[in-house]
């Protein structure tokens, strides 16, 4: 088969690839082309296959198109974040450790220029509708995972919690929406965005336990 100047070009840009294109490496190139301030809706097809040095036509072998590569992506972040915040969780032994600890496990991840991270937390909210539903259907997972762990903990302690389904959707919710603002602010408001985020969830599960 004859080459098309398209694969010849990303041949010439990228001579030592030998090994075909993969869905790590077109996920990869995505990732690096983003960032705290640039969203994965504003990239172009054209621009991914560059960034992985393939041709734009051999981007189609992986995913049907930027939709499925993004949803791709938020469900990576979605399966690391929930890792990451449940050991925290679940290296606690105290109610004051399990809050505050999740918090500081959550926030130190803003921070960690974790990319992934990145495109959970801005494509909820300037992305396609698909890209809304995949982060939608990802923060369904921290809910049911975290709504688990308060009816575990509220027994350990004999101190249950009215609907602790609606208390989880509060606090992930709640978090998600703090670690969107965080990324647009400095470093240095880290710490008072840690005490904030800790006082809200003690709020919610304190009023959790007050209802009847």
């Amino acid at each position: 088969m004859t080459a098309t100047r398209s694969d010849a070009d990303a041949t010439e840009l990228h001579p030592t690839r030998r090994t075909p294109i993969t869905r790590a490496d077109l996920l990869g190139a995505a990732l690096r082309l983003i960032g705290p301030h640039r969203s994965v809706s504003s990239l172009g097809l054209r621009e991914v296959a560059r960034e992985a040095g393939i041709a734009p036509n051999s981007f189609y072998r992986q995913f049907r198109d930027m939709d499925e590569l993004v949803v791709a992506l938020i469900d990576i972040a979605g399966q690391s974040l929930r890792k990451i915040v449940g050991a925290a969780r679940h290296r606690a032994e105290a109610e004051r450790g399990v809050v505050r600890g999740s918090v500081e496990a959550f926030m130190e991840q803003v921070r960690a220029d974790d990319r992934l991270l990145h495109v959970l937390l801005r494509e909820g909210t300037v992305g396609s509708d698909a890209f809304k539903r995949a982060v939608d259907r990802e923060l369904g997972f921290f809910e049911d995972e975290l709504h688990h762990d308060l009816v575990r903990f509220a027994k350990l302690r004999n101190q249950p919690l009215a609907e602790p389904a609606i208390a989880a959707k509060a606090i992930t919710r709640l978090a998600f929406a703090m670690g969107a603002t965080a990324l647009d602010l400095p470093p240095e408001r880290d710490a008072e965005l840690v005490d904030q985020l800790t006082a809200m969830v003690r709020m919610i599960l304190v009023g959790a336990r007050a209802m009847p």
